[in-house]
């Protein structure tokens, strides 16, 4: 089966450390709770708010040994008011897990975003 898995963190500052360590947390969060190997990811789309522009979040993936998955980083809507320097997951897996044993992962001050599922 085919999921999607939402993800979401706020990082310290626009630099190229604090983007790829958060996005690294993240992705890291995301595979260890849904025990997910980089084989099982069909694709990952990243969006950063726009004020994080240092260095795209897939390059932290990347480093996680995703090699053959296809990343794309975005910009996210600049809707005033909205929480800053988030960088944003939806991945799409492979997975026998039934939708409702997929955990969302949200860290640090992005755990506001979604209290609704944020584990």
């Amino acid at each position: 089966m085919v999921r999607a898995i939402r993800g979401a963190i706020q990082v310290d500052a626009n630099d190229r450390d604090s983007v790829i360590s958060g996005t690294t947390e993240l992705v890291s969060a995301i595979m260890e709770r849904n025990r997910l190997t980089p084989d099982d990811v069909i694709s990952v789309l990243f969006t950063a708010t726009p004020d994080l522009t240092a260095e795209f979040p897939a390059l932290a993936a990347r480093k996680l040994g995703f090699h053959e998955v296809p990343l794309i980083c975005c910009s996210e809507i600049d809707v005033p008011g909205a929480l800053p320097h988030v960088v944003r997951l939806m991945a799409h897996v492979e997975t026998d897990r039934p939708r409702a044993e997929i955990q969302h992962v949200y860290l640090r001050g992005a755990v506001a975003l979604r209290q609704d599922i944020a584990q």
